[in-house]
């Protein structure tokens, strides 16, 4: 499954902050997390990280993993065209 993260951090960034988030990516995709797409943004998010999980379970548990560091609103994204893994046949 295909997710886009949307992230705020709650705290001003810190060096402490970054190598947190840097240790939990790492776990991450030593796990069932594939990450296609991490951006710095401007405007009303931090962030914003394209991912891919086994299942919502997955999702929810890695973003709870951060959840004393970040607000995070997850979208389960379906491509739009034709052709791709995740759209309509």
């Amino acid at each position: 499954m295909l997710f886009i993260a949307l992230v705020k951090f709650k705290t001003q960034l810190s060096k402490e902050v970054v190598a947190q988030n840097t240790k939990d990516i790492e776990d991450d995709m030593k796990r069932e997390i594939s990450f296609l797409g991490i951006y710095w943004t401007l405007g009303k998010y931090d962030t914003v990280v394209i991912f891919e999980a086994p299942n919502e379970r997955v999702a929810m548990n890695m973003m709870l993993k951060r959840a004393d560091r970040m607000e995070i609103e997850t979208l389960v994204a379906v491509p739009a065209h034709k052709g791709s893994p995740y759209g309509p046949e």
